[in-house]
């Protein structure tokens, strides 16, 4: 009876090991295969926006290059954070990865108090593009320039107004930046787009706002918006005659970029990220990707792994210290 109570117990053993062994070999990414089936790009945003349209520009050339689907899903709400929670969750295989926006990897970490993810869930990939932002005003507006702006600002008769598209957008950060770097103070006006507030501002119902300049430079072009400054470490080639804030403003470490990363779970093989990343690159680099990119207003980019994480890093620390220094909140 011991003997056959022993063999059971030597076969049952067998069966776990071999059941084990099976699932782990099942589960385990195949790297040296990959892709083997379909990606998804989860983005968090609407389709027609501009996370959507990197995403489906860098996804199309991904499909073409390996041979296997990419699709694009959106899954609204919450600014971007229900896609960024979904995506955390999902299997470190790289067939599942986030378009990241800037304001989900370095602004809502230190705005939400119930953020339903971690940065430290992720794994950087690479960024995908930069957009420029640029500070205007209307063109009826009496303020010529920026260093006029900070001036009125600094006077006892202010009451100077900024638009932006909501709270917690790089628009509203950009000018309180602004505000607290140059020594004055300004009331914020939220609206509900970028539209609305873009329309308020040209009106002069509103003194200021940081704009996209994909979405600012028709306004400038045609008369309607006065360009004071580009939010970028040097000037835009869209704007050559326009200094930066930095400049215009004597504010040498001045920048308010808005840029979208390719990111994968955190635990995906290295292996699977490098494949990702150089497919990435070569996907932006690509000349009918390039023009896709600059119709979103979007210069690409495409820096490693670590660079790419150093940025977040960077820009956690810089709009951390401006949320919390002008006690920015979001209610949920």
């Amino acid at each position: 009876m011991m003997r056959e109570s022993m063999t059971i117990i030597a076969r049952l053993l067998t069966v776990v090991v071999l059941v084990t062994s099976t699932t782990a070999a099942v589960s385990a990414p195949d790297e040296a295969n990959y892709p083997a089936k379909q990606i998804r790009i989860v983005v968090g945003f609407a389709a027609g926006g501009a996370p959507d349209a990197l995403a489906r520009i860098v996804g199309d050339r991904l499909a073409q290059k390996w041979g296997q689907a990419v699709v694009v899903e959106n899954r609204t709400g919450a600014n971007g954070n229900i896609a960024m929670a979904a995506v955390a969750k999902s299997a470190p295989d790289g067939y599942t990865l986030a378009l990241v926006p800037v304001g989900n990897a370095a602004v809502n970490p230190s705005l939400f108090t119930d953020l339903p993810y971690e940065m430290g869930q992720f794994a950087p990939i690479t960024e995908i593009a930069s957009v420029e932002n640029v500070l205007v005003v209307s063109a009826r507006s009496p303020i010529k320039s920026l260093r006029e702006l900070i001036a009125l600002g600094r006077s006892k008769d202010a009451n100077l107004t900024y638009a932006t598209p909501g709270a917690g957008s790089i628009a509203h950060l950009a000018a309180e930046l602004l505000a607290r770097s140059a020594g004055f103070a300004m009331t914020h006006v939220t609206y509900r787009g970028v539209t609305l507030a873009l329309t308020d501002v040209l009106r002069g119902e509103v003194t200021m706002m940081f704009s996209q300049l994909s979405t600012a430079k028709p306004l400038i072009a045609g008369g309607e918006l006065r360009a004071l400054g580009v939010a970028s470490k040097v000037r835009s080639a869209a704007l050559p005659d326009v200094p930066t804030v930095a400049q215009a403003g004597d504010m040498p470490e001045f920048e308010a970029v808005s840029w979208y990363a390719l990111m994968a779970p955190a635990g995906t093989p290295q292996a699977i990220v490098a494949k990702l990343h150089d497919g990435a690159v070569e996907a932006i680099n690509a000349p009918e990707a390039r023009i896709g990119l600059e119709t979103q207003g979007a210069k690409p980019v495409g820096n490693t792994p670590a660079e790419l994480a150093a940025v977040i890093a960077a820009d956690t620390a810089r709009w951390a210290k401006v949320i919390r220094d002008a006690n920015i909140k979001i209610t949920p």
